[in-house]
C-alpha cells in the first residue's frame, strides 16, 4: 500500500475561502483604531478626575479641573485654582485628546474641596465610547 502525505486540492481550496473571508471582516476592523483610542482616553479622563479628588484631599485645598472638547486641565490652590497641578506621568497639567476624538460635558469646570467633594454633578461622554463617565456632587465619587 501506497500512503500519500500532504493536502488534497479541495482541502486548499477551503483553507484559502476561509482565510479570505477571515481577511475581509477581521482587517478592515483592526486598521481603524479610533474606537481603541477613544477607550484610551476614557480611561485617562477617568484616572485624572479620581486623581484630582485625590490630591484635593490630600493636600487640602482645592482642585479645579477644566473640561474642554480636547482637553482635561488640572489647577490647584486654596481660592482661585490658579497654580498647575501636573499628572504624575507627564510634566504638564493638561490631557489632550488624540486627534478626532472629543468629549462632552454638562459642566465646564468641577472643583474638588478638601472633602473630596465636587462642586456640581457631572457627566462626560465621549461618542465613540458606549459609557460615560459620572461625577457624584455629594461625593465627589468618579464613576462610569
Amino acid at each position: 500500500m501506497r500512503q500519500s502525505s500532504g493536502f488534497t486540492l479541495v482541502e486548499l481550496v477551503m483553507v484559502l475561502v476561509i482565510a479570505g473571508i477571515l481577511s475581509a471582516t477581521a482587517i478592515p476592523k483592526f486598521s481603524d483604531n479610533s474606537v481603541f483610542q477613544a477607550r484610551g482616553f476614557a480611561d485617562q479622563v477617568l484616572a485624572t478626575l479620581r486623581y484630582a479628588q485625590k490630591t484635593a484631599i490630600a493636600q487640602h485645598q482645592n482642585v479645579c479641573v477644566n473640561l474642554a472638547a480636547t482637553t482635561v486641565t488640572l489647577t490647584i490652590d486654596n481660592a482661585a485654582c490658579s497654580t498647575n497641578l501636573n499628572l504624575p506621568d507627564r510634566q504638564t497639567n493638561s490631557l489632550t485628546a488624540p486627534t478626532g476624538i472629543t468629549l462632552t460635558t454638562t459642566a465646564a469646570t468641577l472643583t474638588f474641596d478638601a472633602n473630596g467633594r465636587a462642586s456640581t454633578a457631572a457627566t462626560i461622554t465621549i461618542p465613540e465610547v458606549s459609557t460615560a463617565i459620572t461625577v457624584e456632587a455629594e461625593t465627589g465619587y468618579v464613576h462610569q
